[in-house]
């Protein structure tokens, strides 16, 4: 399974990067909302990303489909989101058009008519959707629109894991470990990062 590519953009199409790797080009599809964050002067620049991989199977034949992510967490998202009833690789990638933050906070906040403007997404499928993820994507709604790119490094304890989530989406270390702190003093009993984030991303909606 190819897990990541890196290679030179040799052109950028309306969903897609064409990777040229020593000669062999791969084309990688991009969700909207990541291909956003790929500059299109970028072509000729080297570009590394995390991959979804996956077999296309359709009648008399298969063919093997990357998918491409500037990071982890982005790629996360998309994960949790194909765990939705009827939303499969391809249907993800066509309907994340909006930035990642915007289609979490929909889902955290049941906002029917935003996930129904997404491309392919009915009122049904928005439902499901709601009922499916919602309180369950609170760190995606932190993302600050395309700003980070190092990956989550593993930590034991839940603060730390929760800090490093935030410097990775650009967030100041002190104003992350505030928010986290904060976040602790009021749920003493939180048990899990994603629990955390969650609490952290609530925190931090109601003061807007």
């Amino acid at each position: 399974m190819i897990s990541r590519i890196t290679g030179t953009i040799a052109e950028k199409g309306q969903n897609y990067l064409l990777l040229d790797l020593n000669g062999i080009s791969y084309q990688v599809f991009i969700p909207t909302c990541v291909l956003q964050g790929i500059d299109d002067s970028a072509a000729g620049q080297k570009i590394s990303l995390l991959t979804y991989h996956y077999l296309q199977v359709e009648q008399a034949r298969s063919f093997p489909v990357l998918i491409g992510f500037l990071n982890q967490v982005e790629k996360d998202f998309f994960e949790i989101f194909i765990t939705v009833s009827g939303i499969g690789p391809r249907a993800a990638l066509r309907a994340l058009n909006k930035p990642i933050s915007s289609i979490a906070k929909a889902i955290d906040e049941g906002d029917l008519a935003s996930l129904k403007s997404l491309p392919g997404i009915g009122e049904q499928r928005a439902k499901e959707i709601i009922a499916k993820l919602q309180n369950k994507v609170g760190k995606f709604g932190l993302i600050q629109d395309h700003s980070f790119e190092e990956e989550k490094t593993s930590a034991k304890d839940i603060s730390e894991e929760a800090l490093e989530v935030l410097l990775q989406l650009e967030y100041k270390r002190s104003e992350a470990a505030g928010m986290i702190k904060k976040v602790l003093e009021g749920n003493p009993r939180v048990a899990t990062t994603e629990e955390l984030l969650n609490l952290v991303y609530k925190q931090k909606r109601s003061y807007r």
